[in-house]
C-alpha cells in the first residue's frame, strides 16, 4: 500500500506512522510495540538519564528486529552523553527537537544516523533542510506538551512546509492527529507521513500512570489549554496546577515567578506518578477523541484501516 511512500522508504517501515517520543510515556515497551506493528517507534530520551536511555535502547533492540529511533529534545541536560550513547549503541534514527538543528545534525550524519528535526514554522523547516536533515516533522500547536510560540495550526502549517521543503525532503505532520481520518487529512495537505503522540500515550504499553490515562479518556474537546507562554508554551489538561499558573499570570507574574510556580518534575508528577492535581498533565487537543486504552498495535491497525476507508469515501465524493 505504501510501497513508494518516502517516509516508509527512509525508515524501512510498512506504514508512514511515527510514534512520538513523549516524556514519561515512550519507553522501550511502547517503541518496540509500534515498530513490531509496522510503524516507527521512538524512545523518548527527554525523561531519561543517559544510563536509563542506554538500558531502554538495549531492551528495545531485544524486543524488536524492526527499525526504531530515539527522540532527543536538545534543550535538556547531558546532551553530549546522550548523543554518545546513541552513537555507541548503534541507533540509526534520531529525531531532534527544541533546539538548533545545526548543532548535532552533521555529527550524527557522520555516524550514519538518519536525522529528523521537529519544527513549528516554515522558517525553521527551511533551515533544517539547508542543514542537511533527512526529514522534518511540522507540528501544529494542537499537539500536547511543549509547543511552538507561533500557535500555527497543523492544517495551516503542513501545506506551507510541504510547499517550502517537500521537494527536497519528506514532511511528517504532527499535532492533532489521532486516527485514520487525521492521517488522511495530513497526507492530503502534502505530508508524506504522520507523527502521533497523544493516541499512543494512552495505550497499554505506554509508561504513563494509569490515573493519567484514565483522566485523558474522560477528557472532552475543551479541556486542554496552551499555557506558560512566557517560558515555553505547554499544552496540558486543565487541573488545579494549571489554575495556579493562571492565577499567577493574572496577577502579573514574571518569568522567574512562573518558574517558581512550575518548580521541578511537574510532568513526571502528573504523567508518570499520576498526580492529577499538582502534576503537569501534558496531552494534545486530540484527547477529546480518545475513549479507550488499547494496545499500540491495535491503534496502528485501526488507524490504517480508517485511513483506507476515509480515502475511499473521499474518492467517492468526486465520482
Amino acid at each position: 500500500m505504501f510501497t513508494h511512500n518516502r517516509v516508509c522508504r527512509l525508515f524501512d517501515i510498512s506504514y508512514p506512522v511515527i510514534q512520538a517520543g513523549m516524556v514519561w510515556c515512550s519507553g522501550w515497551k511502547l517503541a518496540s510495540a509500534v515498530s513490531n506493528a509496522g510503524g516507527l517507534g521512538l524512545i523518548g530520551a527527554g525523561s531519561m538519564y543517559p544510563d536509563v536511555l542506554q538500558s531502554h535502547i538495549r531492551k528495545c533492540r531485544q524486543a524488536t528486529k524492526s527499525p526504531f529511533g530515539v527522540n532527543v529534545p536538545l534543550l535538556y541536560p547531558d546532551i553530549d552523553k546522550i548523543m554518545n550513547i546513541i552513537a555507541d549503541e548503534g541507533v540509526k534514527i534520531v529525531f531532534t527537537s527544541a533546539g538548533n538543528p545545526a548543532i548535532w545534525t552533521g555529527w550524527l550524519k557522520e555516524r550514519g544516523v538518519t536525522v529528523v528535526h521537529v519544527v513549528p514554522n516554515v522558517k525553521l523547516a527551511v533551515k533544517c533542510a539547508d542543514r542537511g536533515v533527512d526529514a522534518v516533522v511540522c507540528e501544529g500547536f494542537e499537539a500536547g506538551g511543549h509547543n511552538g510560540k507561533d500557535e500555527i495550526t497543523t492544517m495551516v502549517l503542513v501545506p506551507q512546509v510541504a510547499d517550502a521543503v517537500g521537494h527536497r525532503i519528506p514532511v511528517i505532520a504532527a499535532g492533532g492527529i489521532g486516527d485514520g481520518r487525521g492521517m488522511a487529512a495530513a497526507l492530503a495537505l502534502g505530508a508524506d507521513g504522520v507523527q502521533v503522540g497523544s493516541r499512543f500515550a494512552v495505550t497499554l504499553e505506554s509508561s504513563a500512570h494509569e490515573a493519567f490515562k484514565q483522566r485523558v479518556v474522560q477528557a472532552d474537546d475543551t479541556e486542554t489549554i496552551l499555557t506558560l507562554k512566557q517560558l515555553t508554551p505547554v499544552r496540558m489538561l486543565k487541573n488545579p496546577f494549571y489554575e495556579e499558573i493562571q492565577r499567577a499570570e493574572q496577577q502579573g507574574a514574571g518569568v522567574e515567578a512562573l518558574r517558581n510556580v512550575l518548580g521541578r518534575g511537574r510532568s513526571k508528577k502528573g504523567i508518570f506518578e499520576g498526580d492529577l492535581d499538582q502534576g503537569e498533565l501534558e496531552i494534545g487537543q486530540v484527547s477529546g477523541l480518545i475513549r479507550t486504552i488499547p494496545d499500540a498495535a491495535s491503534v496502528l491497525q485501526d488507524m490504517i484501516e480508517q485511513f483506507q476507508s476515509t480515502t475511499r469515501r473521499v474518492a467517492g465524493l468526486s465520482g
